[in-house]
């Protein structure tokens, strides 16, 4: 351990990007046995390890795990890291490590972080690939809960419940499973054959899914409330934010997750339509978090003729990943800074012609730390756009089906929870992920379905 100054930072080996753009097909090339361990043995090894402590909002045993797979212990380290996390193939390929793990490394100020996420993933694909596999009981208890949503929240509670014994069923509205996982995320940033996989596991381990059923349409909440000992929300956020702008309704403007899952619903081979091509067209993107990357590198790969990020603010404040924002502008995406969109410009034949927009400087920092926007006036152009996407994060949908079972929702419709054990107002039900939160990040979605899984196998089997 501690050869970080003998060992730089490495990241995997990522496909050219002339190359990628012509596929869906992930894009990182991950270690192997002996880059990992290598990788691996620059840890610092902390006595207050800010990774766990302040960065993970799972606290995940990272420097447990990276030590077991510096000494190549492959089986340790792959336990440890699936003791806290759900699912840390997956979390190690989409967190945005540079915000939390890796931004709270010790060796992030002057060597370069240890690459927490890739090592993450890579010890659960070496690990699955050398046949180890996870320890559940199966269902020993007799009773049940009812998960609605198979998204990051739901099947984190899904997975801590199995590994207590007690039996799930899982509703899911869409017809695969996996929620923003399976249809938000491209495959370029997620191959969703490890989610397919995540899911037999679960499955093999007692789990029943039921895809193509909605709740509070073809089943309502309060029969999930009378037939199970309890049950759990984990309906995401799912409804896209608006810019506010005149002519944001046209139907040449996208909400980003419209975008996204139409274009997975096609690979998928299930039904799509024509209505959300970009082929030819110069595309503008308006947001700057990792959702907004998504939406770029998607439109590149759909053939569009350009492809251009608006934000209002610059580089150093966007919200995203530091990697999918370098990974975007070498594919091809062109972003435009300090820039504020004022209108969505029409033709005269009522078509989408490109984004009025200002320029923008930043400001003093509000309450919440971050520098406000301040127009310059006097500087309005256009930028050519043909199809515009709405990347501004997510609302929570109103789902009239809570009130009916007397489950209380906040000011924005989220569902309100107690932090501690995210029941809600109804002593059966529990919720976590963007439900409660509004649009937040996957792992604290998991970290929430967790918390709610410890707290029902409390309240179903004692202390």
């Amino acid at each position: 351990m501690q050869n970080f100054v003998e060992t730089n930072r490495q990241d995997p080996d990522k496909v050219e990007a002339t190359s990628r753009v012509r596929t869906f097909e992930e894009i990182y090339r991950f270690y192997n046995d002996r880059k990992v361990a290598r990788q691996a043995e620059r840890c610092v090894q902390c006595g207050d390890p800010f990774c766990t402590t302040n960065g993970c909002p799972l606290n995940n045993y990272i420097p447990q795990w990276l030590e077991a797979v510096a000494e190549h212990d492959l089986e340790k380290a792959f336990l440890l890291s699936n003791e806290t996390s759900p699912f840390p193939e997956v979390l190690g390929r989409i967190c945005p490590h540079n915000r939390v793990c890796e931004g709270a490394c010790t060796l992030d100020d002057g060597y370069g972080a240890i690459t927490i996420g890739p090592i993450e993933a890579s010890i659960t694909d070496l690990a699955f690939r050398a046949g180890y596999e996870l320890p559940f009981p199966g269902v020993t208890s007799d009773k049940r809960v009812a998960v609605v949503g198979s998204g990051p929240a739901g099947m984190s509670c899904a997975h801590f419940l199995l590994r207590a014994g007690i039996g799930v069923d899982m509703y899911e509205r869409a017809e695969r499973p996996g929620g923003l996982l399976t249809y938000g995320i491209p495959g370029f940033k997620l191959d969703k054959e490890i989610i397919r996989h995540r899911f037999k596991i679960l499955q093999r381990a007692g789990l029943q899914l039921h895809l193509g059923m909605s709740v509070g349409a073809d089943i309502p909440l309060t029969k999930l409330i009378e037939d199970y000992d309890a049950v759990f929300l984990g309906v995401g956020a799912t409804a896209g934010k608006k810019a506010g702008i005149p002519n944001e309704d046209h139907r040449q403007v996208f909400s980003a997750m419209d975008f996204l899952t139409n274009v997975q619903r096609r690979l998928f081979g299930e039904s799509w339509t024509e209505y959300f091509s970009v082929l030819g067209k110069h595309v503008v993107v308006i947001g700057g978090g990792d959702t907004a990357m998504d939406c770029l590198r998607t439109a590149l790969r759909e053939g569009a003729e350009s492809v251009t990020c608006l934000y209002r603010r610059d580089e150093m404040n966007m919200p995203g990943s530091a990697k999918e924002y370098h990974n975007a502008v070498e594919e091809g995406a062109v972003f435009m800074f300090h820039e504020a969109p004022t209108r969505i410009v029409l033709n005269a034949e009522g078509e989408v012609a490109g984004v009025d927009a200002l320029k923008t400087r930043l400001g003093e920092p509000g309450p919440d730390g971050r520098r406000s926007i301040e127009v310059i006036p006097g500087n309005e152009h256009c930028v050519k756009a043909d199809v515009v996407i709405l990347a501004l994060g997510f609302d929570v949908e109103e789902n009239l089906f809570l009130k009916q079972a007397g489950v209380e929702t906040g000011r924005w419709r989220e569902i309100t929870v107690d932090p501690a054990t995210c029941r809600t107002s109804h002593p059966k039900v529990f919720a976590g992920g963007d439900c409660y939160r509004g649009a937040q990040l996957a792992v604290t979605a998991a970290a929430d379905g967790r918390t709610a899984a410890l707290a029902i196998m409390e309240q179903l089997l004692g202390g």
